[in-house]
């Protein structure tokens, strides 16, 4: 038997003997009979090349090389116990790491809530997340860098699975003192004369082109149009007086000073689906684990959302 050939049983069988400090003692805590355990110790010798013990009138004795190869035979078991224990909690989906790519807006909702309840029932698994744009998101996936990814307006893509997480409805934000700020809800139409702040100009199709969309499809065709980068720049450009732009329901939460939040109508249909997406036949235990938490809240929500509209009929 050569050296990296040694079994765990050889190392456990050892390790009893030392600690029972007889043969006798190890072969009754481990349920076997001597002649075996005695047969152990002597395969471990030999694949050492060296003696490891010796016995006496009151049972054992460690040799020199003996003391050193029990300290490290025990914490080679122990490691072996703790990776046995790991595999079979990664297994369960107990513990390992999640990559999740997000974005902008739905960091101030709905991404921690899920994140709070993915680690409340998983509290040993790392959770580390990505800021990325949408196309960086669909490369991080397809290079295993990420395990899911929540943004919108995903397309359709072969290697790519794609679900709801919910459906936010869009809000107009305004400048706090502006006229129409004194509306409960507001139509597209009405802000036809206002400079319109749209983000991001880049990875088209993008929520500007969705809000242009939106306008084309009432046939209203807005006035002056800037787009800027992000949603925080367009919300500081809004607070500053500049213009008006579009938000989710997750963005109402960031309470700037100088900026109202007014809901658009519901017969403009201006609502945008938040999605999660990944990687198609992904077989990974903690990646079923994480669906199985954003389908329980999403499940959640898509009921309470049914129960408040039966309220207000």
């Amino acid at each position: 038997m050569r050296v990296n050939a040694i079994e765990m049983r050889l190392l456990r069988d050892f390790v009893a003997v030392v600690e029972q400090k007889s043969f006798r003692g190890a072969a009754l805590k481990l349920h076997v009979s001597q002649p075996p355990l005695t047969r152990h110790i002597q395969q471990l010798e030999e694949a050492l090349g060296t003696k490891l013990l010796i016995r006496n009138a009151r049972g054992v004795e460690l040799t020199d090389a003996g003391a050193i190869y029990y300290e490290d035979a025990k914490n080679i078991l122990a490691l072996n116990a703790q990776a046995a224990e790991r595999a079979l909690l990664a297994g369960q989906g107990q513990v390992g790491r999640i990559d999740i790519g997000v974005f902008g807006s739905a960091m101030f909702d709905t991404i921690p809530r899920i994140i709070r309840a993915f680690r409340a029932r998983h509290p040993r698994v790392e959770v580390a997340m990505h800021n990325l744009d949408r196309d960086s998101q669909t490369r991080a996936l397809r290079d295993r860098r990420i395990s899911v990814a929540f943004n919108r307006l995903f397309a359709d893509e072969p290697d790519l699975r794609r679900e709801v997480v919910q459906t936010e409805r869009l809000h107009f934000a305004l400048p706090a003192h502006h006229p129409l700020a004194a509306r409960a809800e507001l139509g597209l139409k009405d802000v036809v004369d206002q400079t319109l702040i749209l983000y991001p100009h880049i990875s088209r199709p993008s929520f500007a082109d969705y809000v242009l969309r939106l306008f084309h499809q009432l046939g209203i065709q807005p006035g002056t149009i800037h787009e800027v980068d992000d949603l925080m720049t367009a919300l500081s450009m809004v607070a500053s007086g500049f213009g008006v732009t579009l938000a989710t329901d997750s963005a109402c939460n960031l309470r700037l000073p100088g900026i109202h939040y007014a809901p658009i109508r519901k017969a403009d249909k201006a609502e945008l689906d938040l999605t999660i997406v990944y990687r198609a036949g992904d077989s990974s235990t903690l990646l079923a684990a994480f669906l199985e938490v954003v389908r329980g809240l999403s499940a959640e929500q898509r009921s309470s959302a049914r129960r408040s509209r039966r309220k207000f009929r």
